[in-house]
Formats: structure tokens, C-alpha cells, sequence
């Protein structure tokens, strides 16, 4: 072969190995740059931490006898109802997933009055997997807040010290009422006739005698202010708020606490109320608020044992 054939085949080939050298690098890049991408878009799809509790307590025997005592004045523990269940004993609400969901409800009734106690226990779980099982409850707790129109700041006490001079008027009461929403209404036979003060009740949970009723008494002022109103709490839970309704247009009048608390992903609610007949007579605030407060402070400690 002449060496001028030679020289144009080597060539030739010399070209040919040049394009295979650089197509290989070039797929060797693509699939290093696609390669890179795979680490962060898993670290995108990471879940949210799982909520601190799985499960939740047996609802009527979260509280204790001696709280019950205290909020169920006129009951004893050896006393049926209709149902042929003791007071003490409470009845179990009705829910489709208890792992999820438990609440538990108490009665008491004497001829001077009643008492109905509730409490709710609820496990948040968050099936977004950007947003943890806490964080969704803590969004849930402040939906219940704002809902129930109760502020994010305590208000302030200076107003507490005269709410207790001026005496309620039956106009007033009305208005308590109307603040109330009516979300009891449907409660018209808890009133049984005039009810004891609960200023003057005692831990026993007899029934104090009437004449502590008065209107005159500085805790019943139709609409509580100052350190009675509703506000956020500290030292129940991680955060808590409490909620003070009167209500008059119904067929008795009845006063509604509403105490709600977060502990991780579990929403507590404790609803308390009293009810009289006797429009003249105006449930008092702040026995009522101290003894759903106990009762609170109770029930955030089942989780702290956690």
C-alpha cells in the first residue's frame, strides 16, 4: 500500500476514536448529573415526625373520685340513674376509632339544680406528610380558639375588682345569653329548680343553702371580666384556653365553662355547666372555672406520665 494510503487510514481511524472518547464522557456526565438529583429529591419526601402518643386513656376513669365529688354536687357514688350507671361511673361516649377519639360524660341532679360534666379527648393525626402529627394539632387548637372568639392574651384585671359591685339585671343576663350562641339549647330538661350557689359549695359537694344565691354575691355577674374572662391559660398542657358562657333563653339558666388544652397531638376538651330554673338566680364564674381548671390540670397529668 502506498504510504499515502497509509497515512489518509490512520487518520481515519485516529477521528473514530476521538468521537467514541468524547460520546463516552458525555454519557458518563449525563448520568453523574442524574444520579445527583435522586439524594435531594428524597430528602424532600422525608414523612413528618409521627405525634408523641399513639393511644388514649380510658376517658371515664381519667378523673378522680374526689374531682367528681367536687363538680357533681348531690351525687353519690352508689346513686343510678335511668340508665342504671352510678355518677361516679360516667358514661362512655359512643366514637368509631378509640385509638383516635374518647370522651366520657357525668350527671347530677338534685331538686335545686343540676350538673353535667363532659370531657373529650382527641389524638390528632396529620396524613400530610410535610406536617407532623403535633404541629396539626397545634393549627386544630388554634382554629377551636378562634372559633370560640377567645383572645390570645389574657385580658387585663383591672376591671375585675368593680365587676363585682354592680348587681345583675335581668336585661344583662339576656345579653349573656344572647353572647352564648345557644349551643346548649337542646339541654332544656337539665334544670330541675333553683340551685344552690356554687360560691358556697362545698368539696364534699352538698349543697350549700340558697340564700348564698343572692345576686348580690361578687361572682355572679352575668358576663365575668378581668381575671374571669375568657382568656388563654398557663400550666395546663402546652397551651390551653378557657371559655365563660351564660345563657338565659333557654328554659332554665345555665352557665357553660369550656376549658380546651394541647399536650403534644392530643386536644382535650373539658365541658362543665350548671343549671337553674330561677332566672333571678345567676350561676357563679369563678367556682365553676377553679374546679374545670382542676379537673384540667388533672387530665394533662395522664399524658405527662406518658
Amino acid at each position: 500500500m502506498p504510504p499515502r494510503a497509509r497515512t489518509h487510514l490512520t487518520g481515519i481511524a485516529l477521528a473514530l476514536a476521538l468521537a467514541g472518547t468524547l460520546t463516552s464522557c458525555t454519557d458518563s456526565s449525563g448520568a453523574s448529573e442524574s444520579d445527583n438529583d435522586n439524594p435531594g429529591a428524597a430528602a424532600s419526601t422525608q414523612a413528618a415526625e409521627p405525634g408523641k402518643y399513639r393511644t388514649l386513656p380510658e376517658p371515664c376513669g381519667a378523673v378522680s373520685a374526689s374531682i367528681l365529688k367536687e363538680m357533681l354536687p348531690g351525687a353519690t357514688g352508689d346513686q343510678s340513674d335511668a340508665s342504671g350507671a352510678a355518677p361516679y361511673e360516667g358514661e362512655r361516649a359512643v366514637t368509631y376509632d378509640t385509638d383516635r377519639r374518647v370522651g366520657c360524660r357525668w350527671k347530677s341532679s338534685t331538686t335545686l339544680g343540676s350538673h353535667h360534666l363532659t370531657i373529650d379527648l382527641e389524638r390528632v393525626v396529620s396524613y400530610d406528610s410535610a406536617v407532623s402529627d403535633g404541629e396539626r394539632a397545634e393549627h386544630r387548637f388554634e382554629e377551636k380558639r378562634e372559633t370560640a372568639r377567645v383572645p390570645s392574651t389574657a385580658p387585663s384585671e383591672t376591671s375585675d375588682d368593680d365587676s363585682g359591685d354592680d348587681e345583675p339585671k335581668d336585661e344583662k343576663g339576656d345579653e349573656g345569653g344572647k353572647d352564648g350562641n345557644g349551643e346548649k339549647g337542646d339541654k332544656g330538661d337539665k334544670g330541675g329548680g333553683s340551685s344552690p350557689s356554687e360560691g358556697g359549695a362545698k368539696p364534699s359537694g352538698s349543697p350549700s343553702d340558697s340564700a348564698s344565691a343572692s345576686p348580690d354575691s361578687p361572682d355572679d355577674s352575668p358576663t365575668p371580666s378581668g381575671s374571669l374572662a375568657p382568656r388563654p391559660l398557663d400550666g395546663v398542657g402546652d397551651s390551653a384556653f378557657l371559655n365563660d358562657r351564660l345563657h338565659t333563653a333557654d328554659s332554665g339558666v345555665h352557665r357553660d365553662i369550656t376549658l380546651v388544652f394541647r399536650t403534644a397531638n392530643v386536644i382535650a376538651t373539658v365541658e362543665y355547666d350548671r343549671w337553674v330554673t330561677d332566672k333571678r338566680t345567676i350561676p357563679g364564674s369563678e367556682e365553676l372555672q377553679e374546679k374545670a381548671q382542676r379537673l384540667a390540670t388533672e387530665l394533662a397529668k395522664e399524658f405527662a406520665d406518658d
